[in-house]
């Protein structure tokens, strides 16, 4: 295992490749680093590079991430796997594939392992923040994860198997597409690690070619993220993790709104529209009995109109040791239906991978699930 604090491969700049190559010729950076980006590929893969060097750099750099778990649902369109970090510490990614979207394949990317917003109904939450995770830990869970579904991609079976050591997979296939979209909306928040976050952004668009347009970073509402994200020289799209339209029910269920109350927020994310003309996604997790009455969409309809906002429904999935409740399939389609009739753009997001507990942070929490109270029904 690399010892904490230990550097990726990932982790370096190509400058500072170079100079791990000492005498190497220069065009091997250009080789290495087109491999491991554009190509993602291993280093065991790129034959084009001597053996001898691919294994100075495997043992300088061994890779940040091992997995531990992997499971595969949804006909195999849904990859979910837990990540050991080098100091033990666990982070989740996801792969969906969307065969009925023109093949799209989204890798959702962990920025923290856990995470300290401490948002009443995530199950991220339960373990509270560790640490932040650095560029190469984040560009490595995309190609980590591009790996695998490669790997798998058609094999039929449904036996268990293994890409490492006291790694388990089961199901089917995953898509071997090449990725083609990036959500930062996995564990973590990003706006809270956002260096390394936005340096793991130009890696994925410059050296992957990953289109701004086709990256996401969310946030539960980190102000000071959100202005940056304005002023950067790339326009990815920003998701907030809105959840409530009225500042004592968002104080409950988004703690930092105290910090940072709607009308701060709005603030900031027209800041960001007025720059990038980017429309933003407004993300409404549906808890029964708590966001999801009327009352609830209609407080919601002039935030979203006031920034022509597109809605994302989530349908809350069951987590291990949770109290709360995922709003019906009725109440879901009632609460869009309500939004639509306002003229407010909304969709109702696929609840991908429940029976692999593939929200994020339910793959870790099954295993260390304690209990946690419903938020109580403000009106």
């Amino acid at each position: 295992m690399t010892p904490p604090g230990a550097r990726g491969l990932y982790d370096l700049t190509r400058a500072e490749l170079g100079e791990a190559l000492g005498d190497e010729p220069g065009y091997r950076v250009d080789q290495l680093w087109e491999g491991m980006y554009a190509q993602m590929r291993s280093l065991e893969e790129l034959t084009n590079v001597p053996k001898g060097l691919r294994q100075r750099l495997a043992d300088a750099y061994p890779n940040t991430l091992r997995p531990t778990t992997q499971s595969v649902s949804d006909n195999g369109d849904t990859l979910k796997v837990l990540w050991e970090l080098a100091d033990g510490a666990t982070v989740e990614t996801v792969l969906m594939h969307y065969p009925q979207q023109g093949g799209r394949t989204t890798v959702c990317v962990s920025s923290q392992a856990g995470c300290a917003m401490g948002c009443s109904f995530c199950a991220t939450g339960q373990a509270g923040f560790e640490r932040h995770l650095s560029t190469g830990e984040m560009v490595e869970q995309v190609i980590g994860a591009h790996r695998i579904g490669r790997s798998r991609s058609g094999s039929g079976s449904t036996s268990s198997g293994s890409t490492n050591s006291g790694s388990t997979i089961s199901g089917n296939r995953v898509s071997g597409n090449r990725v083609s979209n990036i959500v930062f909306m996995g564990m973590g928040e990003p706006m809270a690690n956002f260096d390394p976050t936005w340096e793991a952004v130009r890696r994925l668009h410059d050296d992957v070619g990953i289109g701004a347009r086709h990256i996401t970073i969310s946030t539960v509402g980190l102000v000071p993220g959100i202005r940056r994200l304005a002023e950067a020289d790339l326009p990815v799209n920003l998701a907030v993790s809105l959840h409530a339209a009225d500042d004592d029910l968002r104080n409950e269920l988004v703690p930092i709104n105290r910090r940072w109350p709607l009308e701060v927020l709005m603030e900031a994310c027209e800041q960001y529209f007025s720059a990038t003309r980017r429309r933003i996604s407004f993300e409404w997790a549906l808890i029964s009995d708590v966001n999801d009455r009327f009352e609830d969409a209609d407080r919601l309809v002039p935030l979203a109109r006031r920034l022509s906002a597109h809605v994302n429904l989530i349908p809350l999935n069951p987590t291990p040791g949770y109290e709360v409740r995922g709003s019906s399939r009725n109440r879901v389609h009632a609460f869009a239906r309500r939004l639509t009739d306002a003229g407010v753009n909304v969709t109702i997001r696929d609840t991908r991978g429940s029976d692999i507990d593939a929200a994020c942070g339910q793959l870790r929490a099954g295993h260390e699930a304690t209990a946690v109270r419903a938020p109580r029904r403000l009106s």
